[in-house]
């Protein structure tokens, strides 16, 4: 007869080492043995100075924090959750353990007994290297491809990042470096560059450089008959070569470029010439980079005559948010650039779409972002939301200076398209009449949202409460605002249907902290960051601010940071809510770039232990926030 709660636990740990490496046979043998522990939250699993238990312990469900006492206070160290391995020391040390276990959250372990477990270990070399290295290396996995050999604290994840930024950006470098020995041919190098199609080759010993030869070495060494071409290359080659680290700036490598008159820099380990090649970076690979600073980017949207002048822009923007990203360059700078590129694009394609027209707009108007791209947070191709004030005018006239404003809008719209960002499903674009009205018109609809604040009025205010002044009439936008502010003023039910807006996504994490996804469709299975993750705190911020009466901060993360200046009180935490949106920043940015999409629904297996950890650290406010929505405005009778 089968054992299916054998057979669930056995298909639960086949997903992870060390127990995928035995046969399933086996593996189900020893899930028979196995007994289920749950622990409540806060509960102790074993404490500093235990003895040792007679198993060892996998994480089902929930979190274990790993902690040490150091100078009479408990630090944690580390935290596992599913799939980790917890209270490996009777197997390999004394009777005791060094750290202490405390559940974080209700908590499912399987308890593995070691007794039964020890011949499985002996049969098997893959099981035994396993677990040696993760009890040597202090690690709960070993083959962690980013923290290998490192306990990883979930505090070393809201760290605080630097707030200086380097004024100069890293070198980008080429790490398909071609190398060959002294000893061979200068033909044969020849021959190598050309079929690689490369300027240059480093010639090595023992993996550290000894010289370079470039194609200007065989120009003016090889071509001028000065040397025989079947002679060694290090005949030829200049040496010493010139080292740099990873981490120089681009001013200071063309600094030394400069300084001893060459064209390309050997990019070793650590800098100098004594340590292994890691790459090469050439005078080209500098004027790449320089072609995608912001400076040169802004100059090239002021000189495009056509859409697809601006296309090749925002692919510019395109590598400068990929670059800035792989240098770890915050992401609150990134968006900030990226924000005021995106700005400079539109302008440019409102001020070309009026050329096109022939005729100067009849009246005053405003160009307005809304949604993501009116908090400046759109770092990836994803759709526009804009809308269209302008002054009020004359009954007779309404129809003929509307029409021109459609007009105008379609060929923005149709420019920003071509460009590369989507039109809006909904159709909240400018060129749609519904978001294409008088100064008067926009008062009264943004009156109508506050004061009948229906369900679609609400989601309507999450959509038009985040706008941006983009070009035109700044007064005009100015006037919504001074409207909006003297509307919401002690307008406690429409704080409340605002508040309760705010709460309809709850913490993306379950029960047993495990992440909430897509249980079908599409995409079935992922993770919805957007949603479950950073519209919560883009709601709660909106509130917040607005419920402050501060106007002209939109962007999310500057939302939070105001927050804690306006409530110092509460300062840590909002301070903790800026960071974390900053990091489901980087995660959606990150999964866009590398799948060249809108980066919406995260692949949870293709995130590493670490990953997960970091971003899961990133709900940790969310619950907080909510509790404070609900204390706040009064929310109990709405939820």
């Amino acid at each position: 007869m089968k054992n299916s709660i054998a057979e669930r636990v056995a298909d639960f740990l086949k997903n992870f080492p060390p127990f995928k490496s035995l046969p399933y046979p086996d593996l189900l043998d020893l899930s028979n043995q196995v007994q289920v522990v749950y622990l409540e939250k806060n509960a102790i699993l074993f404490q500093v100075g235990d003895a040792a238990h007679q198993n060892f312990y996998v994480v089902k469900d929930g979190a274990i924090g790993l902690s040490v006492i150091s100078n009479g206070e408990e630090i944690l160290i580390d935290q596992c959750d599913e799939g980790d391995i917890i209270g490996l020391r009777p197997f390999f040390a004394k009777n005791q353990y060094a750290m202490a276990a405390k559940a974080q959250e209700e908590s499912i372990l399987y308890a593995i007994p070691i007794e039964i477990f020890k011949p499985f270990v002996m049969q098997n070399q893959e099981v035994l290297n396993f677990l040696l290295e993760s009890f040597a290396s202090n690690t709960r996995n070993p083959y962690d491809i980013d923290y290998k050999g490192k306990l990883i604290s979930e505090n070393s994840f809201i760290a605080k990042q630097d707030p200086e930024v380097p004024y100069f950006q890293p070198i980008v470098y080429s790490k398909k470096t071609i190398t060959a020995q002294s000893t061979d041919l200068v033909e044969d190098i020849a021959k190598l560059m050309s079929s690689h199609k490369i300027g240059s080759v480093i010639i090595e010993e023992n993996q550290l450089p000894v010289g370079i030869v470039t194609d200007k070495d065989l120009r003016f060494k090889i071509a001028t008959g000065k040397f025989p071409i079947r002679v060694p290359v290090s005949q030829i080659m200049s040496a010493p070569v010139i080292t740099i680290s990873r981490d120089i700036s681009i001013a200071e490598a063309q600094l030394l470029l400069l300084k001893h008159g060459i064209g390309h820099l050997c990019v070793t380990r650590d800098g100098t010439p004594g340590s292994k090649i890691i790459g090469i970076l050439s005078e080209h690979d500098i004027l790449v980079v320089q072609t995608n600073n912001p400076g040169v980017i802004l100059k090239l949207v002021k000189r495009a005559t056509k859409s697809k002048d601006l296309k090749a822009v925002r692919e510019k923007l395109t590598a400068l948010i990929k670059n800035s990203i792989e240098s770890n360059i915050p992401i609150q700078h990134i968006s900030n650039l990226a924000g005021e590129i995106n700005l400079a694009i539109t302008r440019r394609a409102i001020y070309l779409a009026i050329e096109k027209i022939g005729e100067q707009p009849p009246v005053q108007f405003a160009w307005m972002n809304v949604g993501s791209q009116g908090r400046r947070e759109q770092l990836l191709l994803t759709d526009q939301d804009n809308a269209i004030v302008f002054e009020d005018v004359e009954e007779e006239r309404y129809e003929k200076v509307k029409n021109y404003f459609i007009e105008l809008a379609k060929k923005v719209n149709k420019t920003l398209n071509k460009v590369g960002y989507e039109y809006c499903p909904a159709e909240m674009m400018a060129s749609n009449p519904l978001w294409c009205k008088s100064l008067s018109e926009w008062k009264q609809q943004f009156s109508t949202w506050i004061f009948k604040p229906g369900e679609k009025g609400i989601m309507m205010c999450t959509i038009f409460f985040d706008y941006d002044y983009v070009y035109g009439d700044e007064r005009l936008t100015n006037a919504i605002t001074e409207e909006i502010f003297k509307n919401i003023q002690n307008n406690q039910l429409f704080f409340a249907y605002l508040g309760t807006d705010a709460l309809r996504n709850p913490p993306p994490i379950g029960f047993f902290r495990q992440f909430l996804v897509e249980s079908d469709g599409e995409h079935k299975d992922t993770f919805d960051i957007k949603s479950r993750a950073m519209l919560p705190l883009i709601d709660a911020a909106r509130l917040l601010i607005l419920s402050n009466h501060f106007t002209g901060v939109n962007n999310t993360m500057e939302r939070f940071k105001k927050l804690a200046e306006l409530e110092p009180q509460n300062r840590e935490f909002f301070e903790a809510c800026a960071e974390a949106f900053a990091n489901l920043m980087y995660f959606r940015t990150r999964e866009g770039l590398s799948q060249d999409s809108g980066g919406r629904f995260l692949n949870l297996k293709e995130l590493s232990k670490s990953d997960k950890v970091k971003l899961k650290n990133s709900f940790q406010p969310i619950h907080e926030l909510h509790a404070i929505l609900k204390q706040r405005f009064q929310l109990s009778y709405f939820t």
